[in-house]
């Protein structure tokens, strides 16, 4: 066995073999996987391994279509085929007008991935599938391309092509400390012997929190037993001269395949269970819980009205294994949060289906620090400290029960709720606040306009749209209040922090006392990495100010690239403060009146501009921003204090009739303001010139990414950003919906809502830079139709920006 190596992968399932393998792809060849027990042990043996195209987002699609490229290759592989059914084709049934908009949706994403869906009818979906009933169904989509696969098989022809480029396998092998030096590399304690390598890989599957514990640190995943069974001989199957499509039924929580000439049938019950929360048998290794099929009879009876000929099947034999689940159902695939050079891919729960792309991201993110697409929606630094193990067991029950079931638009689920909260979040529910989570934050989205007002989730423009408007009119016309909390807050002190930053930064760093700038970083790619509000206060501080979501990402950032010599010392202030923003013409006029001891005037305090002042007695860090494009000021006050300063300013806010806005009000005033939105509109597939912020780029200077940029210039660009009126008042289209030029896909949404000042429906996307020119005429697909939509000026209401500076 090897003493030292370049990376060390754990765990030998499906995310381990497809790391291993695509590590070797993308030129690390001195690289060993280590194993516990036999390949494939754990979950990954009694997968029912179906491999499926639909994701809920473009990347989910993206590396499901690299998994199916690939897996087809293995299977035709002369020296070691697979078997794998591919092309069997999957219905995923629709019983109401949601499951119909929501596929529509879906199928457009798909397309700006090169993946073709097929929205069917009932009638259609049973001539393809002749065993289903049209019962109660309004009609499937249809993916090509679904089909299922032997784990063992797959697994294996990973490594055998994984050890033909050098690298090396070591079985029955636990792994028994992890210990980091100073240099940042680690020595992976094995019983076979001890390994030195620069980076570690967590592919642990159910057993990932063993080896994260050995790293000093818990990963937000749970496991769930999942049951299905395999049906004896079924003569409808039998007489068949085809194989049936896959079925999945948001429905009735159930899923079908073929398995030779019988069903299998898979459950994702109500009454489901956890497992292994209180710690695993040692000695569970290629092993299964106890069958329970009393606990999904009633989704067994659902199975049995949509495929009648399940009632005349004999069982020939029952699987109840452990799958893990994240808080969202999307698995941990990076970077280790807080960890250098080490990274984990697990909570895999669709593993096989998924595995292939996910190592395939995973070795692009250990080699090259980014993969081709982004990865936040996979990143594990997405979930914060409040994501602990209770925490996630609750999410992995409530995403299980609801497998199948696309999140509507706007909808937060409830499990896990008022994880991190205010101590204004009483007041808010008071005042009728319905709130959506940020980071775990939970955040006012819109005001109630009567208690017993209840949100209808869809596509299209719902019940909120009235509401949200009124917030959007008291703010332009008076003034709003709205509290934003979890905003991320870091602390830079040190003689050379501006230095460091103006490094960093592809943007013009500011060393002015009491003056605020807005800060773009880039990757080593060139593409965009970051967004900040840097802050420069009084005393020599810095304070640097990102989206809430950002909080560990931004603090790995900074961490990995400030000077490592201790001369600029980095805070978290992120959960000491919370941030009240006051907006609207009478802005100033109330802030003068809740604070009079400092000038607020436009002459004395200008845009971008930032002190230290007391709301009454209440101190506040105050920054003259916007982001809805109105006057406005962001109060940044001490959690403890907090109370007291929303008092004093709804008190004085009494003569300017203050009135609360929400987080939806501020989408909509963003959008018309063109204002991008982290992880939406910036993402690192994009440079900073294609994200449309060449007035953010200083090139006359040097900076992190720079010479990548050039680069980047000199080839030419891969899309633009652009903002389109969109000709549609029933619906905003979706991010990833396709964005169209006489019928061809041109391009992608990312941001899109309706524009309550300016009366028109907006959306944000990234097309071809011959399409992007203000004027063009193009299509944008909204619940699948094509609407007419005209590329535009980036800032729709008061494109001057003289309200922000009056």
């Amino acid at each position: 066995m090897k003493n030292q190596t370049e990376v060390v992968v754990i765990g030998g399932g499906i995310g381990g073999c497809s790391t291993l393998y695509h590590l070797t792809q993308e030129g690390v060849s001195d690289c060993v996987l280590i194993e516990r027990d036999e390949i494939t042990s754990g979950t990954t043996w009694h997968s029912a391994a179906q491999v499926t195209g639909f994701g809920t987002n473009q990347t989910m699609i993206g590396l499901k279509a690299h998994s199916i490229r690939l897996y087809r290759e293995l299977s035709e592989d002369p020296e070691y085929p697979i078997n794998y059914h591919h092309g069997t084709g999957g219905l995923r049934l629709a019983s109401t007008q949601d499951h119909l908009d929501g596929y529509r949706h879906f199928t457009s994403l798909a397309r700006g991935m090169g993946v073709d869906f097929e929205l069917i009818d009932a009638e259609e979906a049973q001539r393809r599938h002749p065993l289903i009933t049209t019962d109660g169904l309004l009609g499937a989509l249809w993916d090509p391309l679904d089909g299922d696969i032997d784990p063992a098989q797959l697994c294996q022809a990973l490594l055998l092509r994984a050890k033909k480029a050098g690298a090396e396998v070591y079985r029955f092998n636990p792994v028994l400390a992890l210990t980091q030096k100073q240099d940042s590399s680690w020595i992976v304690r094995t019983r076979n012997g001890d390994i030195h390598c620069e980076k570690v890989v967590n592919a642990g599957g159910y057993r990932c929190n063993e080896i994260a514990a050995m790293m000093g640190v818990q990963l937000p995943v749970a496991s769930m037993e999942h049951q299905y069974l395999l049906t004896e001989t079924i003569p409808d199957i039998e007489a068949l001269d085809f194989r049936v499509p896959l079925i999945r039924c948001p429905t009735d929580d159930f899923y079908s395949r073929q398995e030779k000439n019988g069903l299998l049938l898979g459950f994702y019950e109500q009454d489901c269970k956890t497992w292994g929360l209180e710690g695993i048998d040692p000695n569970f290794t290629m092993a299964l819980c106890p069958d329970d099929l009393d606990r999904v009879m009633d989704v067994m009876e659902g199975a049995f009205e949509r495929v009648p000929c399940l009632m005349e099947a004999g069982i020939h034999s029952v699987i109840n294994g452990p799958i893990t689940y994240t808080p969202d159902g999307v698995p941990l695939v990076g970077k280790i949060p807080g960890k250098r050079n080490a990274y984990c891919i697990t909570g895999l729960r669709a593993g096989l289906g998924e595995g292939g792309g996910h190592g395939w991201l995973m070795a692009q993110i250990i080699v090259h620090g980014e993969a081709c697409y982004d990865t936040w929606c996979l990143d594990p630094r997405r979930f914060t400290r409040h994501a602990n193990l209770p925490y996630a067991a609750l999410k992995a029950v409530e995403d299980y029960q609801n497998e199948f079931r696309f999140h509507m638009p706007h909808e937060h689920r409830p499990a896990g709720r008022l994880m991190k909260t205010t101590p204004l979040y009483e007041t808010q529910k008071a005042a009728g606040a319905a709130f959506t989570v940020v980071n775990g934050w939970e955040r006012a989205d819109y005001y109630k306009p009567d208690p017993d007002f209840t949100e209808e989730y869809s596509f299209r423009f719902n019940n909120c749209f009235e509401p949200v408007r009124d917030e959007v009119e008291a703010v332009r016309n008076g003034v709003g209040i709205m509290e934003v909390s979890g905003f991320n807050r870091y602390e830079l002190v040190g003689e050379s922090v501006h230095d460091a930053l103006d490094f960093l930064s592809c943007s013009r760093v500011s060393r002015k006392e009491q003056k605020v700038g807005l800060a773009y970083f880039l990757n080593h790619q060139g593409n965009i990495k970051a967004e900040a509000t840097l802050a420069n206060l009084d005393d020599g501080r810095v304070w640097y100010c990102s989206a809430a979501a950002a909080e560990l990402h931004d603090m790995d950032w900074l961490t990995e690239n400030l000077p490592e010599d201790g001369s600029i010392r980095l805070q978290c202030l992120t959960n000491c403060y919370t941030t009240l923003v006051l907006a609207g013409p009478q802005s100033r006029a109330l802030l003068q009146k809740a604070a009079p001891g400092t000038d607020w005037s436009g002459e004395a305090f200008p845009w971008l501009s930032v002190c230290r002042a007391f709301i009454g007695t209440a101190e506040a860090v105050v920054m003259s921003v916007s982001f809805s494009g109105e006057l406005a000021y962001e109060l940044h006050i001490p959690n403890e204090q907090l109370v007291l300063a929303c008092g004093i300013l709804r008190s004085c806010g009494k003569e300017f009739n203050l009135q609360p806005f929400g987080l939806r009000a501020a989408e909509s005033m963003r959008l018309e303001k063109g204002y991008r939105h982290w992880k939406a509109d910036l993402i690192t597939e994009y440079n900073p010139m294609e994200s449309g912020l060449k007035r953010f780029v200083r090139m006359d200077k040097d900076f992190l990414g720079r010479d990548a940029l050039l680069v980047q210039e000199q080839k030419g660009r891969r899309g633009q950003f652009v903002s389109m009126r969109l000709e549609a008042e029933h619906a905003s289209p979706q991010p990833g919906d396709s964005i169209l030029s006489q019928g061809r896909l041109v391009g992608t949404v990312t941001s899109a809502g309706w524009g309550y000042r300016t009366g028109c429906n907006i959306v944000m996307g990234f097309v071809k830079e011959e399409h992007s020119a203000v004027g063009e005429e193009l299509g944008v697909e909204v619940i699948g139709e094509p609407c007419k939509a005209t590329v535009c000026e980036e800032s729709l209401y008061d494109p001057e920006h003289s309200l922000v500076r009056s």
